[in-house]
């Protein structure tokens, strides 16, 4: 009979097989090597072990921290120019946008009548100047009384005061600027008709340029008068400030405090009412920047780092969070050279003794297992 290939193959099987159990070692059900530690002994023994964590040394660095605010800008003077008396604008010297300084004209009004009342003030001031002196004299030669000089000196007092009102009431028919600026609406035109308080122009000085918003109540403490500011118009255009008024008392409808920061434009070129957005420095702070990872939860919930004293036991260390994000977080509570646990905290706890190791001893330790690994393996 001859032998099929599938014959040889299952005697080449059978054959490495019985090779197989002659050289190996047999096992039987149920019976354990007495070389073998048991479940129990294992436990013990690694529990002997302290626990092998990595830890970094905690020092505080300088925090600077910045405030955005939202607002706009605004003329540092915006100034209503009105009439003191009731006419008829007769001329307006200026026009919208020119700019005018102190003491320039800007409204005149019709005169009416107060030009006869300041000449009939004007003689009877004369007349009664006049009666005075010469009753001084009569009186000094004897041939008047006292008594009469006294009644033309009230009569004199009162022309002149007749006078002095004639006068200011023709000089408010020509209205002056008060102060420097540039003209705007609303502005009265020739012809209209005003009345006492009625509007001439307005006048706007936009040197310095102010930024006005508003604080929330828990920033407001951290702001000082005189701090540097960056304002970022709508346009992009950014330029520089200094807080110069940040109010004593809040909004009651927001909770906000008004402030104000002055911009230099000597040239006239930030305009009134662009939205803005301040940026405020603030002083800088020594906080502990961590990664949000090493942080870890004690049992009453406080947020916490866990740290290892000189004597290798793992305290709790609660920490306050003062700013985070999704790659770092700044926390105050630690104290500076404090070693805290960066890898492994959650597999320990308060009073536990652990192996605290840094990154450099770490990778020495994990390089010279290499080295002896390589070395038996040889």
């Amino acid at each position: 009979m001859k032998l099929r290939g599938s014959h040889l193959v299952s005697l080449a099987i059978l054959a490495g097989i019985g090779g197989w159990m002659f050289t190996g070692e047999l096992i039987e059900g149920g019976k354990v090597d007495p070389n073998t530690k048991s479940i129990a002994e294992r436990e013990a023994t690694r529990t002997k072990e302290a626990f092998r964590v990595r830890v970094m040394e905690l020092q505080p660095t300088d925090r600077v921290e910045s405030l955005v605010i939202r607002g706009r800008t605004q003329a540092n003077i915006m100034v209503a120019v009105k009439a003191e008396t009731a006419g008829t604008v007769e001329a307006r010297p200026v026009s919208k946008g020119q700019f005018v300084k102190p003491g320039d004209l800007l409204c005149v009004i019709d005169q009416g009548v107060r030009r006869a009342n300041l000449e009939m003030a004007k003689a009877t001031f004369n007349q009664a100047k006049s009666d005075f002196e010469a009753n001084q004299e009569l009186l000094r030669r004897g041939f008047a009384t006292k008594s009469k000089l006294r009644s033309m000196q009230a009569a004199l007092n009162t022309a002149e005061a007749t006078l002095a009102t004639a006068e200011q009431e023709m000089s408010r028919t020509e209205i002056r600027a008060t102060v420097a600026g540039q003209v705007q609406e609303p502005m009265a035109e020739i012809g209209d008709n005003l009345a006492p308080g009625g509007m001439c122009l307005t006048l706007m000085n936009s040197d310095p340029m102010l930024f006005s918003g508003q604080v929330p109540e828990r920033d407001v403490s951290s702001i000082k008068i005189g701090s540097e500011a960056s304002i970022e118009l709508v346009s992009g255009e950014k330029i520089g400030g200094k807080v110069r008024y940040l109010s004593p008392v809040a909004d009651p409808n927001t909770r906000t405090f008004n402030l104000e920061i002055e911009i230099p434009n000597s040239d006239y070129s930030l305009r009134d009412g662009l939205t803005a957005i301040s940026t405020i420095n603030l002083a800088p702070v020594q906080a502990y920047q961590i990664q949000p990872s090493w942080l870890t939860l004690a049992d009453d919930g406080r947020v916490g780092l866990r740290a290892v004293g000189a004597d290798k036991l793992v305290r709790f260390i609660p920490v306050k969070i003062i700013a985070q994000d999704e790659k770092m977080a700044w926390v105050e509570g630690p104290t500076p050279g404090l070693k805290i646990i960066v890898l492994g905290q959650n597999f320990v706890s308060a009073g536990e003794t652990v192996d605290p190791v840094t990154a450099e001893q770490l990778k020495a330790l994990e390089s010279a297992t290499i080295k002896d690994a390589v070395e038996n393996n040889s």
